[in-house]
């Protein structure tokens, strides 16, 4: 399968124990588009720093090349070619959004966070989170133990500024994989209002879906946003999630949005999160 939602992936590992799901689904797609896959290698480096400090450079150096090295058998055991640009410099996540920029990646292949913490059931690490906020093309977030998606797409819609550009990236994952997908709306109560708001975003999406060639059902929910989503990924068995980024704009580049980060956080599965708008 040649796809094109997920062509032109670059994998943003640091290969460590936390990069595994990621570099599992990044492996994934270089097999499915029969083609090498680009690497970015992420470390943090200040020249000035190396000028005083060459030792720390040098050790720095060795376990990068460690890194590559252990990142390259793995990949050869799968049979996978690995295209690997290491980046230094003072933040990671800024090394990672600038390959992707210099690459012309069309989806950025990371992970969901590194080491635990007090919030990490309900946040995305803080690289990860910046990785995401500012990215300049979709980003596949990913857990430990994540699979490629075989059994249902879940796209979330906004009741109030339903994310068409969402939709259409979740139908076409459908499409490709030959999923079927879910469409849900979450109303803030069970008032009819809110729920006719929901219900008349999930047809118009519905309708857009299918004349993109998927097989689509759609749900109106009621509650907190980032439990309906996380509780329909778990009663329907979805293990690919489509949501969007808060916005594009200026003032809000620096977060990706409360519902997002929870859902990323919660969720076994991986989590695609599209930049592009209605």
């Amino acid at each position: 399968m040649n796809t094109k939602l997920f062509a032109k992936p670059l994998l943003a590992t640091e290969h460590s124990e936390y990069d595994v799901g990621a570099e599992r689904i990044g492996f994934a797609l270089a097999e499915l588009s029969a083609s090498p896959l680009p690497v970015v290698l992420p470390m943090l480096g200040n020249a000035e720093f190396d000028a005083v400090a060459p030792e720390w450079a040098e050790r720095a150096d060795a376990a990068a090349a460690a890194k590559l090295s252990a990142l390259r058998e793995t990949a050869a055991a799968q049979g996978v070619q690995l295209s690997i640009q290491v980046r230094r410099g003072p933040e990671l996540y800024a090394e990672i959004v600038d390959e992707a920029r210099a690459q012309r990646a069309g989806l950025i292949v990371i992970r969901r966070r590194g080491k635990s913490g007090l919030l990490a059931n309900l946040l995305v690490g803080d690289m990860v989170g910046k990785v995401v906020a500012h990215a300049p093309c979709n980003v596949l977030v990913n857990g430990r133990d994540v699979q490629m998606w075989t059994k249902r797409v879940l796209a979330a819609l906004d009741p109030e500024v339903p994310n068409m550009g969402v939709l259409a990236q979740a139908a076409r994952a459908a499409v490709e994989f030959d999923l079927p997908l879910t469409l849900i709306s979450v109303a803030a109560s069970d008032r009819s209002e809110p729920r006719k708001l929901a219900g008349d975003a999930l047809d118009a999406g519905a309708a857009q879906a299918r004349a993109l060639g998927a097989r689509v059902e759609i749900q109106v929910l009621t509650g907190k946003a980032h439990e309906q989503i996380v509780g329909a990924v778990q009663r329907l068995g979805a293990d690919l999630v489509v949501l969007g980024r808060r916005s594009s704009t200026h003032l809000s580049r620096a977060f990706i949005g409360g519902v997002a980060q929870k859902v990323i956080g919660l969720v076994e599965c991986p989590v695609l999160v599209c930049v592009s708008t209605n």
